[in-house]
């Protein structure tokens, strides 16, 4: 899915998890590369990864709405609208 191609933008650590505890390390924590899907961070680090991308595309944001990106092309435009839920 989507969340699981999300860069962090800060260093996250967790608990080992259950079923994968190194014994020899039990102490020790897992340093999170992507943000996955469940954390309060996931859906905020999809929506700017996402809108970096866009304008390669050709599209812009439109100043009233941050999550509406336009395109025009020939005579034709394109209108997208970007909704991520629980998006803070």
């Amino acid at each position: 899915t989507a969340f699981l191609h999300g860069i962090r933008q800060e260093e996250m650590y967790i608990a080992q998890p259950p079923g994968f505890v190194d014994i020899k390390h039990e102490d020790y924590v897992c340093k999170l590369h992507k943000s996955l899907y469940g954390l309060k961070q996931a859906p905020r680090a999809w929506n700017e990864r996402f809108t970096t991308f866009l304008p390669f595309l050709g599209f812009k944001s439109t100043y009233a709405y941050s999550s509406l990106f336009v395109k025009v092309v020939d005579n034709t435009v394109v209108i997208l609208l970007l909704y991520v839920d629980d998006m803070l």
